[in-house]
């Protein structure tokens, strides 16, 4: 049954426009919020209308039909809608015909579904599919613009998020996304050594983006429209790396039945770059170092000395100025390569990035497998945020990909990205002891981020300097 009556305290509203005295709009109607209401009964429409109206920009709609063109043309940021809707508006399958539609118009939209009494388990069922929240029937309108206003707050908070998901995508730094103070620093250094022809070891642990950065510093240099070689120095056998570099002449050893080019001549008037240069071995050492002193090479069982011009990149996840100390690695080599040293930031260490790179990389992979995936659950990004992240982006990156395919639900849960739940490090504790273990973790977590500075750190943590003071004596935190 409908209810034909709006209840704004709890007493019967006057149906007719002219009872409920609008006072003049404090805001002109293109500044106001758009606000969708769904009803058939018209008599109810205009009463929400006329006691909301001074809010908001208050669109109407009878049936689905005209919900979703509005939702197409006036792009609202909230919609009420009453379940009965014609041509069977005693019954509830054209009300969750039209959330499903309106959902796949505008996936953002806040719907507020409105049922009778008695009907509880059907608001229920509309926000397992999509719906915002529900309110029970008679309306009362102070209560329902408390739940308005929540929406319209949190509609504005997602849609902004998107919009700076979209725009750090977008505004991508060669491939690589990040807003971090650490990125921050690549970035600039990626700038620097654009412009000049130096060699670069760009360091750093697996999986951190290395080769990105050496193909970044290729295309803004002044060699972008040559060539871009890469060889990674680990994966190739000791025994075919010489002529994998180098190349060789025809009958230089068996097999060797024509001439062939190696990397290093591919490379002419382009960028070499040397992914895991540390496991050279020390006879390819010396004739690396040749090269780069003399800038010619000789071809495995050649004679002839061939001039080649490029630039050589190189990286390692080894640390390389302790490997030369050690004398695995030839300190005059390191020095020659290492001009310029670049140094990535493990995932763990970049603040913020995290939430960025998940959203991007599930933006990808949900493009690519058509999937109806449209987020991460608070859960999964808690989770994703406390992992330690050993493989760094590449894991990242292999985590969501997999649980994009795997997942069963509309949103990425932490057990579809296969990570322990965030709050398993407290288990078996009590409560004293896990709710100190986690103000000793999140108060850690922001001294870090803030540098130590306990004026920043008390505001992010919304208390005053005094009390985070206390609590770290308290926790046992030293400011480091």
């Amino acid at each position: 049954m409908k209810e034909t009556k709006l209840h704004p305290t709890g007493d019967t509203l006057d149906p007719s426009p002219s009872a409920l005295h609008p006072t003049p709009n404090s805001l002109p109607p293109a500044q106001k919020p758009k606000l969708l209401i769904v009803e058939d009964e018209e008599e109810i429409r205009t009463q929400m209308k006329w006691a909301l109206m001074q809010e908001y920009e208050v669109l109407v709609a009878g049936d689905w039909l005209n919900a979703v063109e509005t939702i197409k043309n006036d792009h609202p940021l909230v919609a009420t809608l009453d379940l009965g809707l014609p041509p069977r508006p005693t019954e509830v399958e054209e009300g969750f015909l039209a959330l499903g539609e309106m959902l796949a118009v505008d996936p953002l939209l806040k719907v507020i579904v409105i049922t009778a009494h008695g009907e509880k388990q059907h608001a229920l069922e509309a926000i397992s599919q999509g719906a915002y929240d529900f309110f029970v029937k008679p309306v009362k309108i102070e209560e329902l613009k408390i739940l308005l206003h929540r929406a319209f707050y949190l509609s504005r908070i997602e849609r902004e998020y998107r919009e700076l998901k979209q725009r750090a995508f977008e505004g991508s730094f060669d491939g690589m996304i990040g807003t971090s103070p650490e990125m921050e620093k690549i970035y600039a250094s990626v700038r620097k050594v654009s412009t000049t022809d130096v060699p670069v070891l760009i360091v750093g642990e697996s999986g951190t983006g290395k080769e990105l950065v050496a193909r970044a510093i290729h295309r803004r240099s002044a060699r972008k429209d040559g060539p871009f070689v890469v060889i990674n120095c680990g994966a190739i056998p000791e025994a075919l790396l010489e002529s994998e570099l180098f190349g060789h002449e025809k009958g230089a050893f068996t097999g060797a039945h024509i001439q062939r080019k190696g990397r290093i001549e591919g490379a002419q008037g382009g960028t070499l770059f040397l992914d895991e240069i540390g496991e050279l071995t020390p006879p390819l050492q010396v004739k690396l170092l040749r090269f780069l002193q003399e800038q010619k090479i000789e071809r495995v069982g050649g004679r002839e000395e061939i001039s080649v011009d490029t630039r050589v990149l190189a990286a390692s996840n080894r640390d390389l100025k302790k490997a030369a100390g050690e004398g695995s690695f030839r300190e005059d080599l390191y020095y020659r390569i290492g001009v310029v040293v670049i140094s990535m930031p493990p995932l763990r260490d970049r603040q913020g990035d995290i939430p960025l790179l998940a959203s991007a990389l599930l933006q990808k992979y949900t493009s690519e497998t058509k999937r109806s995936i449209n987020g991460l659950t608070p859960q999964a990004l808690l989770g994703l945020e406390n992992h330690s992240w050993p493989g760094n982006v590449r894991e990242l990156e292999n985590r969501i990909k997999r649980a994009v395919i795997m997942a069963e639900g509309r949103k990425i849960t932490p057990e579809d990205l296969e990570l322990v739940s965030p709050y398993a490090r407290y288990g078996g504790a009590k409560l004293k002891e896990a709710r100190e273990a986690l103000e000793r973790d999140l108060i850690a977590r922001v001294l870090k981020a803030k540098n130590g500075n306990l004026s920043q750190a008390a505001v992010d943590l919304g208390i005053s300097r005094p009390t985070l003071y206390e609590l770290m004596q308290k926790l046992g935190i030293v400011k480091e």
